[in-house]
């Protein structure tokens, strides 16, 4: 068990794909963690990445979602636990059982990874849950 959460997450270069770290993001704000995603995904665009800066994650995000990705089955960064794959949202028809009709929705496609030595399908399916329902009022992420 890691005492600290460092995520990594994937970023397009003109090279290829690197995966920087952002380290202990459990100690970081939401404004912390993009002023470090922002200086991370310059440094990787300008081939200035250190090899350090890309080791040590225990999790990584990867968004297709930005180039038009609308599903895909993101693979696990070895020696990473997992990697949550975001796909470019849409507005979609979601029926209402309460008011018997269709209604628009942004939908976000999430898929998630893991390794099963690690985590089991139970607790996968909680935490794509718990991500559906922070990410369902914005507000929540700001608590």
């Amino acid at each position: 068990m890691k005492n600290y959460y460092n995520i990594g997450f994937a970023c397009d270069t003109p090279d290829g794909l690197v995966v920087p770290v952002v380290r202990d993001v459990h100690q970081k704000d939401v404004l912390d963690i993009a002023r470090d995603l922002g200086e991370l995904s310059a440094r990787a665009r300008e081939r200035k990445l250190k090899v350090e800066e890309m080791q040590g994650g225990c999790f990584t995000i990867s968004s297709l979602g930005g180039i038009g990705g609308t599903m895909f089955t993101p693979i696990i960064n070895c020696p990473e636990v997992a990697i949550l794959g975001v796909s470019r949202s849409s507005m979609q028809p979601v029926y209402n059982a309460q008011t018997r009709s269709f209604e628009p929705r942004l939908i976000l496609p999430l898929s998630l990874s893991y390794d099963h030595r690690v985590i089991d399908g139970a607790d996968g399916a909680r935490f794509t849950s718990h991500m559906r329902m922070m990410l369902s009022d914005v507000r929540r992420l700001l608590l």
